[in-house]
């Protein structure tokens, strides 16, 4: 099975890199901007040509894989397999060309993430993981962050887009949280949080509302690198808080979570 797992993800690794060659390169040209669900809730044209890419290629390569996709949805599939792809998660940074986005890619095999690779193309950072084979930056072992004082630690958390129309907005959290720790930084995405998070960078880590698509892979690569997951669903998408033990449940009882 596991060689299975391996044909996967040498494809993304080579996908991830083709795209997000294209994606610095289109970067700094026009781009074709729209709105989703709320004004703040950007979709490019490089997400679109983005998803199109993958799912060309995972169709072509893996014609019997579920796909989730962002941008596309679901398409079944009867192999074990499923996709779970962000062609940019941190959109709004994009089109304002500030680099601090990813290509996000999970691959599940019967309901369990086996794969993930989170790549952030204009930092030139790859973080990868396959289940069970630990967690890496550009081919080196990461691990958690030992600090367990929060007073020493930051961590990252991010705001939903119907933040001004509904109240879990984590406005509430963020105020619990501030004045108890070292800072607090807002990247603006989910799968780069979590990795900075598996890298050691960040203590810890937590959002609402958040899919699939922004945490399936980065959840593994915290988890590949020593890291605790706290995940559940929510109404509107799902709640995600991840660190090292000490820190996630610090966290847990500041946001009351």
């Amino acid at each position: 099975m596991k060689q299975q797992w391996l044909e996967r993800y040498e494809r993304i690794l080579e996908w991830v890199k083709k795209a997000g060659d294209e994606q610095v390169k289109r970067m700094d040209q026009p781009l074709k901007i729209e709105q989703k669900s709320a004004n703040i809730d950007l979709v490019t044209e490089m997400d679109v040509w983005t998803d199109e890419f993958f799912q060309e290629n995972i169709q072509q390569h893996f014609p019997d894989d579920a796909i989730l996709s962002e941008e596309t949805g679901v398409s079944k599939g009867n192999s074990g397999f499923e996709w779970v792809v962000d062609p940019i998660d941190g959109t709004t940074n994009y089109a304002h060309r500030f680099p601090l986005f990813s290509i996000s890619v999970a691959v599940k095999y019967k309901g369990e993430t086996v794969i993930g690779v989170v790549y952030a193309p204009k930092l030139g950072e790859c973080y990868t993981a396959i289940k069970g084979e630990g967690a890496y930056l550009n081919q080196e072992k990461i691990v958690v962050s030992k600090r367990t004082e929060l007073t020493e630690s930051v961590i990252a958390t991010g705001f939903p887009y119907d933040r001004a129309t509904d109240s879990l907005n984590n406005v509430e959290q963020f105020n619990s949280v501030i004045l108890h720790v070292g800072g607090i930084r807002r990247t603006g995405s989910a799968a780069l949080d979590l990795c900075q998070v598996a890298a050691g960078r960040f203590e810890g880590y937590w959002e609402y509302k958040i899919n699939p698509w922004d945490f399936e892979a980065g959840v593994l690569i915290v988890e590949e690198a020593g890291g605790a997951i706290l995940k559940k669903q929510l109404e509107k998408g799902f709640f995600v808080l991840a660190g090292n033990e000490e820190v996630l449940n610090q966290i847990r009882m500041l946001i009351k979570e």
